[in-house]
C-alpha cells in the first residue's frame, strides 16, 4: 500500500506542467525614460526606419565591453530580438577564434584547428598592444584553420576578415560549402592592418578558413548578409575601458572603417567599480578619449553609454576596515563596491556633456542590491557571485535592452511622421 501511494505520487509530480516564473518589470532610470539622451540616436534610428519591417536597409551595431558583451548572452538575445523586426543583416564581428574555455557565441558555432588565440594583455595605464578591437588575435601556421557554422536561417553572403599584413605574411584560403575556394593574401610589402572580403554564393552555412602557406594573424572575422540589422559583440572578460585605450590606434581605425558601425554601444564600467583603487578623474579623462577618438574614425556612428549594473562582493570576515558603500542580503553579507557608483556618476555626467546616450542598466535591473534580489528569485536571474547574469537572467536583460531601444526609436518616428 504504501509502495502503490508513493508510486502514484512520483507519477503526479511528473506530470505537473512547468509553469514559468514571473520576471520583474524593469526599473525606473535616473532620466525618467527608457533611454536617456534619444536624440543623441537620431542618424542610427534613420537607418533602422530604412530596415523596419523589409530588411532592405542595412544598419550595424557594434557592442564592445567586457564579460557581460564577451559571452554573448545579452547581445545575442538583442540581436535576435531586433533581427525579428528590422531584418537578419548577418551575424557581425567575431573574434578570430576561440577567445576562452566554452566560447559559445549565438548564431554561429566556432571550432579551431591548430590555430591559436592571443588575447591581449589586461593593462594598466593604456599601454599599447598591437591587437585591435577584439582584445585578441588568431594566428594559423601552415595548415592551421578555423572552422565557422551558421545556424539555419542566419544568412551570409559576404566574408570579411582583418588582420595583420606584412612581407612575412601569408595567404587566408577561404573554402565554403557551396561555390569554390577564394583566397585573400595578407603578404604585403610593408606591415600594417589589412581588411579584406569575399562574395559568397547564396546558401553556405559551412566556412573553413585555412593559411596555406606562412603564419597569417587575424584580428577579427566578419559575416555580414545582405540587408537588415547586424549586431557585433567584441568583449574581454575582465576588461576595463583602459584595456580599450591600449588597442593598436592603426588597427582599430582599419577595422572601423572597414565596415562602419552605426550605432556603437560602450558597455564598460563593472571592472572600474570593483577596484578599490578606483580613480574617478583618471577614469573620466579615458571616456572623454575614447567618445572624441570613436568619434573621429567613425564619424557616422552615434554612440551610447551602458551605465554599469549593479554588482556586489561578499564581505570580508577579516577584521580591519572595509569599503562598501550599501550592504544587502537578509544579513548584510553583500556589500555594493562603493567605486560602482562613482563609475555611473561619471557615465552619465560625460554622457550628457558630449551629447552621448545612456542606458540606466542599473537602474532598468532593479537598482539597490538588484543583484542579489535577482539571485533570489524562484528562477534564479543573477548567478551567486551577484555580478554575473545567468542565461535566464541574461535573457531577461537583453529583452528590456531590445525594447528599450524600439520603444525609444518608435517614439522618434511618431514624433517625426506626426504619429503615422
Amino acid at each position: 500500500m504504501i509502495l502503490s501511494l508513493t508510486v502514484g505520487l512520483s507519477a503526479c509530480r511528473a506530470q505537473t506542467p512547468y509553469v514559468p516564473v514571473e520576471r520583474p518589470s524593469p526599473g525606473e532610470t535616473l532620466c525618467g525614460t527608457p533611454i536617456c539622451g534619444p536624440e543623441f540616436l537620431a542618424s542610427a534610428f534613420l537607418k533602422l526606419e530604412a530596415a523596419d519591417g523589409t530588411g532592405a536597409g542595412r544598419i550595424h551595431i557594434l557592442q564592445i565591453g567586457d564579460s557581460h558583451t564577451a559571452g554573448d548572452q545579452i547581445s545575442g538575445q538583442v540581436r535576435s530580438r531586433m533581427q525579428a523586426r528590422f531584418g537578419r543583416g548577418g551575424r557581425g564581428i567575431l573574434p578570430p577564434g576561440l577567445p576562452y574555455v566554452g566560447y559559445a557565441p549565438r548564431q554561429v558555432s566556432v571550432a579551431a584547428t591548430g590555430a591559436r588565440y592571443l588575447p591581449a594583455p589586461l593593462i594598466a595605464g593604456g599601454t599599447r598592444v598591437p591587437m585591435g578591437l577584439a582584445g585578441g588575435q588568431g594566428r594559423l601556421e601552415t595548415g592551421d584553420h578555423l572552422s565557422i557554422i551558421l545556424d539555419p536561417g542566419v544568412p551570409l553572403t559576404t566574408l570579411g576578415v582583418c588582420g595583420q599584413a606584412g612581407p612575412d605574411r601569408g595567404t587566408l584560403q577561404i573554402v565554403p560549402d557551396i561555390g569554390l575556394p577564394q583566397a585573400i593574401a595578407f603578404r604585403r610589402e610593408s606591415a600594417g592592418p589589412l581588411c579584406a572580403e569575399v562574395a559568397l554564393s547564396p546558401g553556405d552555412a559551412n566556412l573553413t578558413l585555412v593559411a596555406v602557406d606562412t603564419p597569417v594573424v587575424l584580428d577579427d572575422v566578419r559575416l555580414w548578409g545582405k540587408g537588415g540589422l547586424s549586431l557585433s559583440n567584441l568583449g574581454v572578460v575582465g576588461s576595463t575601458l583602459m584595456d580599450l585605450e591600449g588597442r593598436d590606434a592603426a588597427t582599430v581605425e582599419t577595422q572601423l572603417r572597414a565596415d562602419p558601425p552605426d550605432l556603437i554601444l560602450l558597455a564598460y564600467g563593472t571592472n572600474e567599480g570593483f577596484d578599490d583603487d578606483f580613480d574617478p578623474l583618471a577614469y573620466e579623462q579615458v571616456l572623454r578619449r575614447r567618445i572624441a577618438s570613436l568619434r573621429q574614425v567613425a564619424p557616422d556612428a552615434v554612440l551610447m553609454i551602458m551605465g554599469a549594473p549593479d554588482g556586489l562582493r561578499r564581505r570580508q570576515t577579516t577584521p580591519g576596515p572595509q569599503r562598501w558603500s550599501q550592504s544587502c542580503g537578509s544579513e548584510g553579507e553583500w556589500q555594493a563596491p562603493p567605486a560602482l557608483a562613482l563609475v555611473r556618476d561619471v557615465q552619465r555626467r560625460v554622457s550628457e556633456d558630449l551629447g552621448v546616450a545612456f542606458w540606466d542598466w542599473y537602474g532598468r535591473m532593479g537598482g539597490a542590491c538588484s543583484a542579489d534580489r535577482l539571485a533570489g528569485t524562484g528562477e534564479p536571474l543573477m548567478r551567486g557571485d551577484r555580478v554575473h547574469f545567468t542565461a535566464t537572467g541574461a535573457e531577461w536583460i537583453g529583452d528590456i535592452l531590445a525594447d528599450d531601444l524600439m520603444s525609444t526609436y518608435d517614439g522618434w518616428r511618431a514624433g517625426r511622421t506626426g504619429g503615422d
